[in-house]
């Protein structure tokens, strides 16, 4: 079998997903290898595990060199017996596959969904027509399948939660007494850390001895950081993700779009309770472990924040349900395996070349 994943990001969730799933690959003997960008955390750690690295120099959003970086992908793509496409970006190489290969597409957020005015229109209508080059769409939540359909995409679909490492992300105790909340994620509009800021004043009205801890790094950083907010704490881009979360009381996913955000997931392996935005995958992923508040409304979030703060008991009970539900439904094992399935079918329906 063989296999090339396609993706423009190589930091957080995209590029976790993507050395999960080519790392099973290649442990189960396909000829497996990843096109990206060629510097970054997912390279490296490509590099560490063994799989080839085709460099693709694709800038995030299309512009005028997205031409040239298509025409580049052509041939890497080339005798692949499956390509695999992550988010949108990459996604824009079935302009040259054509479905000529069976293609895999998967979002990981739909690019209408942040996008906004003529570019989210434009994003809309490509993605219904690529859907003629699509062999499988594989969404991570049901909400983003139902997000694509709403929008017209009509290629065949599986729906495959993403999943993470609930043996190396395991519950720890908390090492102090602070009531604490942390937020972990790229410093990026999406991710909505200027709205949790917004809420915080609120919560340390309930909760004055309350920190707030912020993991990340993005282009909302600076101007975060100058306004200063009380009692929070900064700290950039970590790849021990596990320390921060032994460190909460609540983690907190202010998200204004996700398709299945990984940061719940994560939180709820360490035993963490949750609070976040009802944006897609949320509901699906949380169940009864945290606290879903309406999209946008700070002053719900603060609330929701504050009474975990104030309630440790109702936060290590939650965490409890969320480790169970990580573990059933979200270990990445799980994901991987489907996933190798479902890409095993579709080359065997295809038929020798």
């Amino acid at each position: 079998m063989k296999v090339v994943h396609v993706t423009q990001p190589v930091e957080a969730g995209v590029a976790a997903v993507v050395l999960d799933l080519a790392t099973e690959q290649k442990r189960r003997g396909w000829d497996v290898s990843i096109a990206c960008p060629p510097t970054g955390w997912l390279p490296r750690q490509a590099g560490k595990a063994g799989i080839p690295l085709h460099p693709w120099q694709a800038t995030r959003v299309p512009g005028p060199g997205t031409a040239r970086e298509l025409l580049a992908l052509r041939e890497i793509l080339r005798g692949q017996d499956v390509v695999h496409l992550h988010s949108s970006k990459a996604g824009l190489a079935r302009l040259v596959l054509r479905g000529r290969t069976p293609t895999i597409f998967q979002p990981h957020l739909w690019s209408f969904r942040v996008a906004t005015g003529l570019l989210s229109r434009a994003s809309r209508f490509w993605e219904a027509r690529a859907s003629r080059w699509t062999t499988m769409l594989l969404c991570v939540s049901d909400d983003e399948l139902e997000a694509g359909r709403a929008a017209r995409v009509t290629a065949p679909a599986e729906v495959i939660c993403n999943g993470v490492d609930t043996q190396r992300l395991r519950p720890q105790p908390k090492p102090h007494d602070t009531p604490t909340a942390v937020c972990v994620g790229r410093l990026a509009h999406q991710k909505g850390q200027d709205l949790l800021l917004e809420a915080w004043p609120r919560v340390l009205a309930e909760v004055p001895d309350a920190e707030l801890v912020i993991v990340g790094d993005g282009p909302m950083a600076a101007r975060l950081k100058a306004a200063k907010p009380r009692h929070t704490h900064w700290h950039g881009h970590s790849s021990d993700v596990a320390r921060h979360y032994a460190n909460a009381d609540v983690v907190v996913l202010p998200s204004r779009a996700e398709g299945m955000a990984l940061v719940p997931l994560e939180a709820m392996a360490c035993g963490r309770s949750v609070v976040a935005f009802d944006v897609e995958g949320v509901r699906q992923s949380l169940g009864d472990a945290g606290e879903v508040v309406p999209q946008l409304d700070t002053a719900a979030l603060a609330q929701a924040i504050a009474h975990r703060l104030k309630d440790p008991e109702l936060a290590a009970t939650e965490g409890k349900r969320g480790r169970v539900r990580a573990e059933t439904l979200f270990d990445k094992d799980h994901m991987t395996s489907r996933i190798v399935t479902l890409t095993e079918k579709l080359v065997a329906e295809r038929g020798p070349r």
